[in-house]
């Protein structure tokens, strides 16, 4: 890749990472589903006014929507309020590559390679060593944050194989379409789970960081974030872009620790360096010809 666009796709996946702070910013103040329900409806509005609806069936663009936003975005707010901190989070949350294959194994009868398997052990020794942590009563993740947000990596697998049955489509058109599925759900569970009047005086009472936390998922993370992304998927091969995401958790830790104080203790950094060292496995194997 030319120097310019090796430091887009770099800029993309330190947004991706740093995001995990700007969740925990807007979490402060706003509650989990509340935050979900308006960064998705900023993703979509006013931007569907002016971007066509990609060729595709509404049921997909409605399937997409609603597995991101409540599976994915609603579960990991969920989590993130108080049971796994922020570069946690963005370690854990990568396991949707390993979902993702397991599905397509179910649903689509591909072949898994014998590197594949060895690669899903080692990052399950990971999570295994997070979880093990969890029991022991760490303050950097509970049982229940660790299952809420392999739930919503379950649900981004599940995104993943609904986008790629819709062939090649305008990326960001189908983001900004599909997050107004988004919306009506998570609204009636925020309405449901964590009360009307409770959302509506966070909303009146948010302070402009947690706007502009809002603000951040939706232009920054959605629309910068997938639109530059896709950009570069459209002019390079997928081999050589899709590396550099294995970065999101550097960036994740790395901003959480030096905005949020988060530590570093060693098992964390091991924990990690199985689950990168997993990935990392994954997309050589799957790379080899």
């Amino acid at each position: 890749m030319p120097i310019s666009h090796l430091l887009l796709a770099l800029a993309v996946v330190a947004v991706w990472g740093s995001n995990f702070v700007v969740i925990k910013f807007g979490l402060a103040e706003l509650p989990p589903f509340a935050l979900a329900t308006l960064r998705f409806a900023l993703s979509a509005l006013p931007w569907a006014l002016f971007i066509r609806r990609p060729e595709v069936a509404w049921w997909r663009l409605g399937a997409f929507g609603v597995l991101l936003g409540c599976g994915q975005f609603g579960l990991l707010f969920q989590a993130m309020r108080s049971d796994i901190s922020p570069g946690l989070a963005s370690l854990v949350v990568q396991s949707q590559v390993f979902f993702t294959i397991g599905i397509s194994m179910v649903v689509n009868g591909e072949r898994v390679r014998a590197m594949q398997w060895a690669a899903a052990l080692l990052a399950l020794a990971g999570m295994g060593w997070i979880a093990w942590h969890g029991l022991l009563g760490s303050a950097e993740v509970h049982l229940l944050g660790l299952a809420l947000v392999l739930a919503a990596a379950a649900c981004w697998a599940v995104a993943n194989l609904v986008a790629r049955g819709a062939g090649r489509v305008d990326a960001l058109g189908f983001m900004v379409w599909s997050s107004l599925f988004a919306v009506p759900p998570l609204a009636l569970i925020s309405a449901t789970l964590e009360g009307v009047a409770p959302v509506l005086y966070a909303v009146r009472h948010a302070s402009a960081l947690a706007w502009a936390a809002v603000l951040w998922q939706a232009v920054g993370n959605t629309l910068f974030g997938y639109g530059s992304w896709n950009w570069l998927l459209a002019r390079h091969p997928a081999a050589t872009v899709t590396p550099t995401a294995l970065l999101v958790p550097v960036f994740g830790f790395g901003s959480s620790a030096l905005l949020l104080g988060e530590p570093l203790p060693g098992w964390k950094l091991a924990a990690a360096a199985l689950v990168m060292g997993g990935l990392g496995m994954n997309l050589w194997a799957s790379r080899r010809p």
